[in-house]
C-alpha cells in the first residue's frame, strides 16, 4: 500500500489558476496539514470542493508544477464549480456568452 492509498480522505490539495496557463499545484498535505488547510480555505471563503480519486492523483505532482494534460478535464470541472459557488465568472465569459 502506498502512501496515497493510506487514507484519501485526509488529504488536501490546493491549485492556483491563473485563466491562462494550466493549473498549478500551490500545496498538498495529509493529516494535520490538511486540516490546516482546509480551515485556512474556509476563512479566507476558499470554494472546496472534495473529489478524493482526483486529490490522490494530483497529490503526485511536485509543489508548483503544472497539472497534466490527462487531468484538465477533471480539473476544469472544478475549477468551474469553485466559480459559479463564488458568483464569479471565468475570464472572457461574458464575450463568449454575449456571443451566443
Amino acid at each position: 500500500m502506498t502512501d496515497i492509498d493510506a487514507n484519501p480522505h485526509d488529504l488536501a490539495i490546493a491549485l492556483k489558476y491563473d485563466g491562462e496557463n494550466a493549473p498549478r499545484l500551490t500545496a498538498k498535505g495529509r493529516g494535520e496539514l490538511a486540516d490546516k488547510m482546509l480551515a485556512l480555505a474556509e476563512e479566507h471563503a476558499v470554494p472546496l470542493h472534495e473529489d478524493a480519486d482526483l486529490a490522490a492523483l494530483l497529490s503526485q505532482i511536485p509543489l508548483g508544477e503544472e497539472i497534466p494534460e490527462s487531468l484538465y478535464r477533471a480539473v476544469a470541472e472544478v475549477i468551474a464549480f469553485a466559480y459559479l459557488l463564488s458568483g464569479k465568472r471565468p475570464p472572457g465569459y461574458e464575450e463568449i456568452h454575449d456571443s451566443i
